[in-house]
């Protein structure tokens, strides 16, 4: 069972923090009157007695933009998001994870790196905002020659090399750093920086191919919410991007038949596990029943009815991505010769 509550955007005032405690107590009752209509209340008992200890342990003076509840016979365990979510009552085999999914797809999370022979500074960002991370080796200072050691001076000595190569050693390390926190959890990079500092880190980085885009210019003394204004614009077209670009594999794919169209063809082939990439409209909501095969689906009108999936295609995102697939949720009308759904196959 899942319970979303939706949070007004930031900041949060006081009377904003004064409703959430009615929408949780709201959400919950539904969430059990929903349960009781498949179940005896000797049977939830134990599960409702978690959830409200989960509501209980909610410090609704803390919470961000989103919150999410989850409770099974396995987990019981809450969430507190960074980002606005539909606010709804969920009750399936699994948790839904589609608003999640989607938002992380349209508001990314990403890695930015400030070059510099002062401080090269790493940030992580979610949306239009940043921050900076301390730990790691960041900010990492450049103690070379060049940096904050003198270029050894003399007769023949050739400083200018001298100075280029010492960057290079510097934007190395940097880039080995870096890539600790990639290795970790790997997120597309924004470099930001003058030319000559980017010019070395392409130069000698192992991770060129992480860069979503380019910052001209020196950002050693400026701010979080300066570089957020900055780089927010670059991921935005990134983003877009990316999914032009998923759009014209789909394209491709379907000229060499490795494509699955409608929602109970792409039911199919995720649980077959040959879902490369899923492409789905965002506001495509399927409420379904399942055969006993578990590959065949069937439209329901009621989504809350006993036995019916609140949405097929929240569990064919989490199918494909549990299988090692990728989603991209596209504008409504864009996959309206697929019925809103697409399955680019492996084979």
């Amino acid at each position: 069972m899942s319970i979303l509550p939706s949070q007004s955007s930031r900041p949060r005032t006081a009377p904003d923090k004064l409703q959430d405690p009615i929408r949780v107590k709201n959400l919950v009752a539904e969430a059990k009157k929903r349960l009781l209509g498949e179940f005896s209340q000797r049977e939830m008992e134990p599960l409702f007695t978690e959830l409200d200890g989960l509501v209980e342990g909610l410090d609704f003076e803390r919470l961000l933009d989103g919150l999410a509840l989850y409770v099974n016979k396995d987990l019981v365990q809450a969430f507190t998001l960074p980002f606005t979510v539909n606010e709804r009552v969920v009750v399936d085999p699994t948790f839904a994870t589609r608003d999640l999914v989607f938002t992380l797809n349209r508001t990314p999370r990403y890695y930015v790196l400030a070059l510099s022979e002062k401080d090269t500074r790493l940030l992580e960002g979610f949306g239009a905002t940043v921050e900076e991370i301390r730990g790691g080796g960041f900010p990492m200072r450049h103690e070379g020659a060049g940096g904050a050691a003198r270029l050894p001076g003399g007769q023949g000595v050739n400083t200018s090399a001298q100075r280029d190569e010492a960057h290079r050693d510097f934007f190395r390390a940097v880039d080995e750093k870096f890539g600790v926190f990639q290795t970790e959890d790997k997120l597309p990079l924004v470099v930001a920086g003058v030319d000559r500092y980017f010019a070395f880190f392409r130069e000698v980085s192992r991770h060129t191919a992480d860069i979503a885009g380019t910052l001209e210019g020196n950002y050693d003394a400026s701010t979080e919410h300066e570089i957020a204004q900055l780089v927010w614009p670059i991921m935005q077209t990134w983003m877009a991007q990316r999914r032009s670009e998923a759009l014209e594999r789909l394209d491709a794919a379907v000229g060499a038949q490795r494509c699955s169209s409608t929602i109970g063809e792409v039911w199919r082939m995720a649980k077959e596990g040959r879902g490369d990439t899923l492409l789905v409209e965002q506001d495509f909501h399927y409420p379904a029943r399942v055969d006993e095969t578990g590959l065949i689906l069937s439209p329901a009108e009621d989504a809350t009815a006993p036995g019916v999936i609140d949405d097929a295609v929240d569990e064919v995102v989490e199918e494909v991505m549990t299988k090692g697939g990728s989603v991209v949720f596209v504008d409504d009308g864009a996959l309206a010769q697929h019925q809103r759904i697409a399955l680019i196959l492996r084979y």
